[in-house]
């Protein structure tokens, strides 16, 4: 057998002697010797006057034999086949079998049968197990492994973080290292990265990297564009989102929003776009709804458009409030289209608004 395999095989021979030769104490054994199988140390007891711890007169006519666990405190789940070897054939003859079973060290399942009549002495005298008086014992031994489970967190569990791309590009715009493009707005200069304003708008990407004449420029002009609107329309492109959202709450901040707006449509940014709609539309006022319907019509936010007549058409008084405003005569006059009849002829009715269900959700 080979030592520490998972399955394995021992045998001892042993000296047989006749009842009346055998002399001194019961219970008195032949060990094989210890043996390696799967890891722990085994050997075959042989007892050739029997042995029980119950009643050794129901043995005293019967060989005992066991395979024994002799590895310290160990559990150890094994099968195990014992035979006696038949000297003429050489080949083994099955006397016990057992299908796997726990032995445990320091207690009765240490040992293998369970039975102390292995075979009866009359019964063995007249086989072919007996050669000169020498009996060989062949124990064959299967340890059978637990399988090892290997606990780790499940990936459902996991938490992923949010992607740190924006933040990533951020930096760079921060650094201004490798940048290799630089624009210029009513004087103030502005660098960038070419590739990255080509991915983040197709405008930017047929000027710079297509067949037009600023794709081999270093320095470009941007016309009609005040410097901090493009300075913000850059923050987005790098960022995909608007710096200081908050600020952007009062009259000051709807104008810029407004500005953004156009820069967005005009580099076709569509995410910026419904982004600049959504802070309008929640922001609606009768001072400012005039003018935001006239930009929605201009640069063609359906949905903002609509926001604006539902605001516009709440109630007379609004309308009537609304009518008074420099942004309401500023839109009648450039684009009076925009005023349909039913706000100049017909009589003002009140009507339900539900605005808040309306309003924009960007996330």
């Amino acid at each position: 057998m080979h030592p520490d395999d998972a399955a394995g095989h021992a045998r001892a021979q042993h000296p047989w002697l006749q009842p009346a030769q055998r002399h001194g104490p019961r219970q008195k054994f032949i060990s094989s010797g210890a043996v390696s199988v799967g890891g722990h140390n085994w050997e075959i007891r042989f007892y050739p006057d029997g042995y029980s711890v119950d009643d050794e007169a129901t043995v005293q006519r019967y060989i005992s034999v066991y395979l024994v666990l002799l590895s310290k405190g160990a559990q150890v789940r094994a099968s195990c086949d014992i035979s006696l070897i038949e000297h003429s054939t050489g080949k083994p003859s099955m006397v016990h079998t057992t299908q796997p079973r726990m032995f445990n060290y320091g207690d009765f399942r240490m040992f293998y049968p369970q039975t102390a009549m292995f075979m009866d002495c009359d019964e063995l005298e007249a086989s072919a197990y007996l050669q000169e008086d020498c009996l060989t014992i062949q124990c064959s031994v299967t340890v059978i492994n637990e399988p090892v489970v290997l606990r780790y967190e499940s990936l459902s569990d996991m938490e992923v973080p949010p992607s740190d791309l924006p933040k990533q590009l951020g930096r760079m715009l921060e650094d201004k290292q490798g940048m290799d493009v630089t624009f210029v707005v009513q004087g103030e200069t502005f660098k960038a990265h070419r590739m990255v304003l080509a991915i983040r708008s197709p405008v930017f990407k047929a000027e710079l990297c297509g067949q037009m004449r600023e794709a081999r420029m270093q320095c470009l002009t941007i016309e009609d564009m005040q410097p901090v609107v493009f300075r913000d329309l850059l923050y987005f492109i790098y960022n995909d989102s608007l710096p200081d959202m908050d600020g952007y709450l009062d009259n000051a901040g709807t104008e810029m929003i407004r500005h953004l707006l156009v820069a967005a449509d005009r580099h076709a940014m569509e995410r910026m776009k419904f982004i600049c709609q959504s802070i309008l539309a929640n922001n609606l006022s009768v001072d400012n709804v005039a003018t935001t319907l006239g930009l929605a019509d201009l640069y063609d936010c359906g949905r903002l458009k609509k926001i604006c007549r539902d605001f516009m058409n709440s109630s007379s008084r609004m309308m009537a409030a609304m009518a008074v405003t420099p942004g309401y005569k500023n839109l009648k006059r450039v684009q009076p289209s925009v005023l349909a009849e039913e706000y100049e002829k017909k009589p003002w009715k009140k009507r339900a608004a539900h605005l808040k269900t309306n309003l924009f959700v960007v996330s």
